[in-house]
């Protein structure tokens, strides 16, 4: 499917949701990030913002791409509305396409998976190459079905952490796996019901 497929499908989507006041962060991203010192960050499919404004909070100057413009419009009002405007530029982007330009001191990917078409393994690549020495890059993919996720194919296989490390065929010289693994974890679901899921985890490290 072509990019307006990708843009009818996720506006769609984003339509259907009411708009969040103060979207929660992923789990996983204020585990990971909380500690680092905070430069500029790339948020690959930025969805309801709430990843982007918790990195703001702390001072990150953040670019938040996403396919939907339902998404990016929603984003920009509330970087408005949280006082953080200044550290945030919301745009839509098809990474189908392209890759936003720029270099990185941290990309997140957080469950970047889609019933259309992309090359996940060429835009995590680029989000690799994206990266300033010791950047990171943080992926953090589905690896169960959630009771409320859009794919309930009882057949959907999740590549682990490894595997998805392996994809990418980067140098090792130049980056090194810093975790790969699964943790589990207990989540709510947009309709406010509850279910142990878990979470693949990739951080890949600039090293050079």
């Amino acid at each position: 499917m072509g990019t307006t497929d990708a843009v009818t499908f996720w506006d769609g989507v984003h339509a259907n949701r009411p708009a969040a006041t103060d979207p929660r962060p992923n789990t996983r991203l204020t585990e990971v990030v909380g500690g680092l010192t905070p430069g500029e960050a790339l948020d690959l499919g930025c969805g309801a913002g709430g990843d982007a404004l918790w990195l703001a909070r702390r001072g990150w100057q953040v670019t938040a791409v996403d396919v939907s413009s339902v998404a990016v419009e929603r984003l920009t009002g509330l970087a408005a509305a949280h006082g953080v405007d200044d550290l945030i530029t919301a745009r839509r982007h098809d990474l189908e396409a392209s890759f936003p330009a720029g270099s990185f001191d941290l990309v997140c990917a957080h469950y970047l998976h889609t019933p259309l078409g992309l090359d996940r393994a060429r835009v995590l690549r680029a989000a690799a190459h994206g990266l300033r020495p010791g950047g990171r890059l943080l992926v953090v993919d589905h690896g169960s079905t959630a009771p409320w996720s859009w794919n309930q194919d009882p057949g959907v296989r999740y590549p682990s952490p490894r595997e998805v490390a392996a994809d990418l065929a980067l140098a090792p010289d130049m980056w090194t796996v810093e975790r790969a693994d699964a943790p589990r974890r207990t989540a709510t679901g947009p309709d406010g019901r509850s279910a142990e899921v878990t979470d693949h985890v990739l951080i890949v490290r600039r090293t050079a």
